[in-house]
């Protein structure tokens, strides 16, 4: 056997870099694994440069381990596959290319992948097997078995169910602290006397000055804030160590303050206020290089020894969000695709503003929160849902069109988590798949859950007048608008009796402020 041809011919992707694969237990001379940078997938969505610098370093390590492990493995470049227009193109080259009779490959998480992948082989003239990616905690046929296309699904009852399932936080068939879920504890503001407790992040130095020089040969059209050195976990060992520091220095208080922002705690030699105690492990295990269940057990494990200093309630609010929220989403995607990418129950046309890709705003709650996001490829899930996804929503921003921004933004977006947290829970615009109500807010939200309003050039507490917080008469407005949709949840009744109580010329003046913001909507 020469080292020019293979029986078997395996495809990974860039986001299945997991060691623990049933496919790694065995080592076979006859089977070549292949992990390729493709233009197809730098050119699907505009990425920030940061992510697509960071998928292509974490694939070359997982390409060098293996290969150190004993496998035979084939990484290829850009510069490789520039003469290949997709991937379906460049995997028959190879197949022909090392005179393979077998091509195996493990289902995509992403619906356009999984369908391309499903096509390809239905064409193949040798034979082909896929893999399920071995990740998650529920299997496709779970999946199955608990989502149903366009049924309005609950996290909460999900969750519950997830917990009892795989025993966590469990005594017996009830719940730990004979709660399930500690939300109410987990909403406080950071005030100045917390900013000394908030962590600088533990950050990598992954050289990808190479990287950067090969998306600039090749013309890859990029946003955001490049760097030579970043700092995200490119190696299962170093998601492990990432996985410690959370555990150590964030977890003891991640519940009670997983929902606060700061622009305040920040000066010229320290910044921690884009991390404050989050655990940044998204794009780890979005990539696969950790699993869900390592990430949780090993949180539980840290609790389980020192809940002198983490109360339950921390806890929860982490697993809460790793099997409850995450395994939720992904359930919701495969349910309802491809339709789900389609759904605009709101009717929203308008285009995104074009700050989102500068972050030259006068408010200050996005200016921070889209610069932080340029910057670092990474905002936390309050400010995706509750600054810009929030300011989307009121707006009236095209769903695709936001789709697209946070797709690409961020280090941790691939499409099967990111779709339903915009489309569904931030956008509305599946109608309620995803949640009862829209996560509508006006600025006082904002206030209450942050510093970002005492800093700026609006007030919040107008809805009208000269500098009134454009949130806030956008907000009314929305309300007003979908009043016929939203009235009958019981959730929403107090709402519009708040927006009745007030004079008809009172909700005029609102609803005209409003108008003018929208129609100068780029100079906001």
């Amino acid at each position: 056997m020469n080292n020019n041809s293979y029986r078997c011919i395996r495809l990974i992707l860039g986001d299945q870099l997991n060691p623990q694969h049933s496919w790694f237990k065995d080592k076979n001379e006859h089977t070549l694994y292949v992990i390729a940078e493709l233009h197809q997938e730098t050119a699907y969505v505009q990425h920030h440069i940061q992510k697509v610098c960071a998928f292509f370093c974490a694939m070359q390590h997982f390409a060098q381990a293996l290969s150190q492990a004993g496998h035979h493995v084939l990484h290829l470049t850009l510069d490789d596959t520039q003469a290949y227009s997709s991937l379906p193109e460049l995997l028959t080259y190879l197949i022909d290319q090392y005179g393979a009779s077998h091509f195996e490959y493990q289902l995509p998480d992403e619906y356009r992948l999984r369908r391309q992948l499903q096509a390809f082989t239905t064409e193949l003239n040798v034979t082909s097997m896929y893999y399920e990616t071995e990740h998650f905690y529920l299997n496709e046929s779970s999946i199955k078995q608990e989502f149903t296309a366009g049924k309005h699904h609950r996290m909460e009852a999900f969750y519950r169910r997830i917990r009892k399932k795989f025993n966590i936080l469990m005594n017996g068939n009830e719940p730990q602290g004979a709660r399930w879920n500690f939300d109410a504890n987990n909403r406080n503001k950071l005030k100045p006397q917390d900013f000394n407790a908030v962590p600088s992040p533990l950050l990598f130095e992954n050289d990808v000055s190479e990287i950067l020089a090969r998306l600039k040969r090749h013309s890859v059209k990029t946003i955001g804030k490049s760097q030579d050195f970043i700092g995200w976990p490119v190696t299962r060992a170093q998601a492990k160590q990432l996985v410690n520091f959370f555990c150590k220095q964030c977890l003891p208080r991640f519940g009670e303050y997983q929902d606060a922002m700061s622009c305040q705690i920040d000066n010229a030699f320290d910044k921690r206020q884009w991390s404050l105690f989050h655990s940044r492990l998204s794009f780890a295990m979005n990539a696969k290089m950790i699993s869900p269940a390592y990430v949780v057990n090993a949180a539980l494990a840290y609790y389980e020894q020192h809940k002198a200093k983490i109360s339950l309630s921390q806890i929860e609010g982490f697993v809460r969000q790793i099997i409850g929220w995450r395994e939720f989403v992904r359930g919701i995607y495969w349910a309802n695709m491809p339709h789900y990418s389609q759904l605009n129950s709101l009717s929203a046309t308008r285009k995104l503003p074009d700050f989102f890709w500068t972050g030259e705003t006068q408010m200050n709650c996005l200016k921070h929160v889209i610069s932080q996001s340029l910057d670092e490829a990474y905002a936390h899930h309050i400010q995706r849902l509750m600054v810009t996804g929030n300011f989307c929503l009121l707006a009236g921003v095209d769903p695709d069109m936001v789709d697209h921004w946070y797709l690409g933004i961020y280090i941790d977006a691939i499409e099967w988590v990111e779709m339903p947290n915009t489309r569904g829970m931030s956008q509305f615009a599946d109608g309620g798949i995803v949640g009862s109500k829209a996560y509508a807010a006006s600025g006082n939200y904002v206030k209450n859950m942050s510093d970002y309003c005492s800093q700026c050039h609006y007030k919040v507490n107008q809805a009208s007048g000269l500098n009134a917080c454009p949130l806030n008469s956008l907000y009314w407005r929305f309300m007003d608008k979908n009043q016929q949709g939203f009235a009958k949840n019981p959730r929403n009744r107090m709402i519009y009796a708040n927006w009745l109580k007030k004079s008809d010329e009172q909700r005029k003046e609102i609803l005209a402020q409003a108008d003018d913001y929208i129609l100068n909507i780029e100079n906001l």
